[in-house]
This record gives C-alpha cells, structure tokens and sequence, in this order.
C-alpha cells in the first residue's frame, strides 16, 4: 500500500482530519494502535481489512501496538449489537488469541509490533478511577447511540456494564498514550471516548481516529458465520477462489479496494470491463495474497474446469463408508457443512446433491458417487 493510501484507502473517516496529516507529515513515527477482543477463532477477510491497514503503517515504519481487550471481552462490546455479548473468560480469550495470532501473521508481522493486554491495567483499577472517568460522559451521549435506541425501542435490555465499555476502551489510550488508535468505523463513540479521556487526563499528545471500513459478506449482507457468506484467511485455494467468484457484483469495488493491492486508479478500469473478467482478476488477487500466484493460478483453473466446462476438481476428498451411514453425519465430519442446522437449510434449497440428484430429506443414507454442496464442494463415496 502507497504512503499516500494510509489515511484514504479503505477509510471511512479521520477525525481530525487536518491533525491526521499534519501528524504524518512531520516525518515523525507515530505510536498508532488497535485493539481487539478475541471473541472468535476464525478470521476472514473483513478481520482482514484492519490488520492489512495496520500492516500499511508497520511497512511506513511507525511504532505499532497490537492490544489484546483481555479485560474488555469480559464485558463484551456493545458496538453493532442488537443483544448484550455474552461475556468471555480469560481462559477463552486466551486460547482464542493463539488461533487469532496465527492466522493474523498472514499479515502482520508480529516480530516488529508490541503486543499488550489491557488487563494489566484496567484490572488494577480502583472503583474510585472509575467513578472519576466516568464523570466526563453523560447518559444523554450514550443513548444516542443508534443501537440503544434500536434496543430501547424494541424493548430489549441494555446493560448498565455496556455503558463502561467506551469508558475502558477510552483509557486504553491514555495508559499508551498514543497518536492514533485505528478501528472498524463501529468503533468511533468508543474512539473518540479515548480522544476526550487523554485530553481531560492531560495527555501531552492529541490522537486521531482512523475509521476503517466494514466488509460485507459475499450476498452483501454483514460478513456472518450466521449467514455462511465468510471468506476465511485460512479457506484453500479453490474454495477462496470460488467464494469470491460469488459476491455481488455490485460489491466488487468494495473487495478491491479492501482486500487487494491493486492500484485504485486500475481498479476503475478493471471494473469497466466484463463483470466476469474483474472478478476472476479479484479471485486471483486474493488467493495470491494468501496463498501465492502458483496457487492462484491453479484455482483458477480448476474453476474453468469445473464450472465453465462441467468437470470435476481434480483433488477431490475421497471417503470409504457404510452402507446405511446417514449422508448428514459424514458432511459434518468431512467439514463440507459446519453443522445440522446448516445442512437442514440446504436441504430445503437444494443445495445438496448426491450424483446431481437433489438430497429431499436431512434423513437421507449414503449411497456410493458424487455429493456436491453448494456450487463448491465435492466429495468422492465409496460404499465399504
């Protein structure tokens, strides 16, 4: 990503602007952080598009802190939700870190970035510290929050914790005392909480916010497990390959611009050109990223075969069975559906077939031959 993308590409807003570029033109290095709570295991592409930004200002050569909400995910983030989170132990935030941080080095490289754990001082905290902090908010600020009204409008309850959480995200950036903290643009209240604390604690520094864009899901509704429209970092090739062949068209510029390096300027046109060609091209740039050209390349192939010209992948999963041995259970294990709930919903769509016969019943047996789910997913039975 060019200097010159830092505060643009990807962004959504920086307040204050003028600070931002005032800040980055001084040729300083700036101490820039982002925080998460590791409330899943998995990441796809739209986790990607923070951790791709703050590989932009590690590659510019700025101090950066990567900030584990081991605290905060004990509360649990109200940003976004129609429903309180359900709190996590550190037990869970911990182990869902190791997973996190591995996946995340696909990215980031973790060898020049300091990674802190806001427990180590948010859970020293006296009830006094945050009596004292929380006299700079009123209860007004925090209902006009779009969730709260959503949720007070329906009835459903809001937790008085939830209103401490842009509290404790707030100080985080007064204890690192930092430039800039960058976040999904559902994070600006709780951004900004850490802008009005450092400069009510007399923070010598004042920080900007950097906005990020939030990527939907390939149906463009929000990027869900929930609504199986994930792009995962960690998807084979063939399967990222395909599942960016299925986003909207519509959302192409989006995927481009967040989840690739492609030049904007040839992004536009790219986009003028055939749909099918701009998306390939962003298929390919993609599963380049995070698997390499060779492997792209393949993909790619492997998706003319199989749905341009009728084929089979050639790498297809072979599985020995029993006679009898519900069809449900062996998706599940061989991982081509996540669960029961799930196959029960592509049984009604039609979405699974077993020698490109329609599966009718979620109590339907194995039969030896071809199963396909979705548009995507093969797998080879022999009958033992």
């Amino acid at each position: 990503m060019q200097t010159s993308d830092l505060l643009t590409r990807s962004v959504c807003d920086v307040v204050p602007r003028a600070l931002a570029e005032e800040k980055l033109a001084s040729g300083r290095k700036l101490r820039i952080y982002w925080g998460i709570d590791p409330t899943g295991s998995k990441l796809h592409l739209g986790h990607a598009v923070p951790l791709r930004k703050f590989r932009a200002f590690q590659d510019a050569g700025h101090e950066m802190i990567f900030l584990i909400g081991s605290f905060t995910a004990m509360i649990g983030d109200p940003s976004g939700q129609d429903k309180m989170r359900e709190p996590l132990t550190e037990e869970t935030i911990t182990k869902n870190f190791e997973t996190y941080k591995k996946q995340a080095s696909a990215i980031v490289d973790f060898s020049n970035v300091k990674i802190v754990y806001n427990h180590e001082w948010l859970g020293k905290m006296t009830f006094s510290d945050v009596v004292k902090l929380a006299g700079n908010f009123t209860v007004q600020q925090m209902l006009e929050r779009e969730m709260y009204k959503r949720r007070l409008e329906e009835g459903k309850p809001i937790g008085y914790h939830e209103f401490l959480y842009p509290l404790m995200q707030g100080y985080d950036s007064v204890h690192l005392d930092v430039d800039c903290e960058m976040g999904g643009n559902d994070q600006l209240f709780n951004m900004l909480a850490g802008r009005t604390l450092m400069q009510a604690c007399g923070s010598k520094r004042e920080k900007f916010v950097l906005t990020l864009k939030l990527l939907e899901g390939t149906d463009g509704r929000k990027m869900s497990k929930t609504y199986g429209n994930c792009i995962y970092i960690e998807d084979e090739p063939s399967d990222m390959y395909g599942k960016v062949m299925s986003v909207n068209d519509n959302l192409m510029e989006q995927y481009f611009e967040c989840c690739t390096d492609v030049p904007m300027e040839e992004v536009k046109k790219i986009l003028k050109g055939k749909p099918r060609d701009a998306k390939a091209r962003l298929a390919r740039e993609i599963v380049t990223l995070y698997h390499g050209e060779k492997a792209a390349l393949a993909a790619e192939q492997e998706f003319i075969n199989v749905f341009k010209e009728g084929g089979l992948p050639e790498d297809m999963p072979e599985v020995k069975v029993k006679k009898g041995t519900p069809l449900i259970d062996v998706l599940v294990k061989e991982k081509l559906i996540a669960s029961k709930s799930e196959a029960r919903r592509l049984v009604e769509q039609g979405g699974i077939k077993v020698n490109d016969k329609p599966v009718t019943s979620i109590d339907a047996t194995m039969e030896e031959g071809i199963v396909r789910v979705g548009k995507r997913k093969f797998l080879k039975i022999v009958i033992s």
